[in-house]
């Protein structure tokens, strides 16, 4: 079962929260359309900042978003431009999804930063780098080693990373995979973060997993 089921979906609500936290009815097929337009344009925009993840919670006229990233000071900018450049994107993005969405109807906007502590112990993070390394041609085990080394350094329990692809180029595909430590997939009282990022290499995508074992509830 561990390793047929997304170690995240397995934990929600024991482990892990939504990261989508509002239900409608009426609307459900438009805004969970409008989540995922939203936050992957967020995802591209906020890149360099090091943006892990976005959470959304709605309410009748408002919507509240966290923005979890490495650097929240390239996020809020100087005195808080950033955070206004921000929000005028995301009320204009709203608004081409949803065109309904405009003047009176625009929903309040509210946008909070949150600092990640530790890079190292964020899946998301760690596969980004993974992925941009094998995409740049550095050698695929000096990659999974010292990034897993990173992991445990950074105080995690366990750490897996796995790749399937044409792996350095070659002809047929593989899979390769580095693991350290314990990380338990089918005990769903531990903490496991997943991501997955695949890298575009010149040779193709390489498929990028990656779990990690935090150790702390709500890592």
């Amino acid at each position: 079962m561990g390793k047929k089921v997304n170690p995240i979906a397995l934990r929600l609500g024991t482990v892990f929260n939504w990261q989508s936290r509002w239900f409608n009815n009426r609307d459900y097929k438009a805004m969970v359309l409008e989540d995922y337009k939203l936050r992957e344009a967020l995802m591209k925009r906020l890149a360099t900042a090091g943006v892990a993840r976005v959470e959304i919670e709605r309410s009748i006229n408002s919507m509240k978003l966290l923005l979890f990233v490495s650097r929240p000071g390239m996020v809020i900018g100087r005195a808080g431009t950033g955070l206004e450049d921000l929000k005028k994107y995301v009320v204009s993005l709203l608004a081409e999804i949803n065109p309904s969405k405009t003047g009176k109807n625009a929903p309040k906007i509210d946008i909070r930063v949150e600092a990640i502590k530790e890079p190292n112990l964020d899946a998301y993070l760690v596969g980004k780098n993974v992925s941009e390394q094998l995409a740049k041609r550095l050698p695929f085990k000096r990659v999974l080693n010292q990034n897993a080394e990173r992991v445990m350094a950074a105080g995690a329990k366990g750490v897996k990373i796995a790749l399937a692809g044409r792996i350095a180029g070659s002809e047929i595909g593989r899979k390769e995979k580095i693991q350290m430590g314990t990380v338990p997939l089918s005990t769903i009282r531990e903490p496991v973060q997943y991501a997955s990022v695949p890298s575009l290499t010149k040779k193709g995508y390489i498929g990028v997993k990656v779990w990690i074992n935090t150790g702390e509830k709500n890592a």
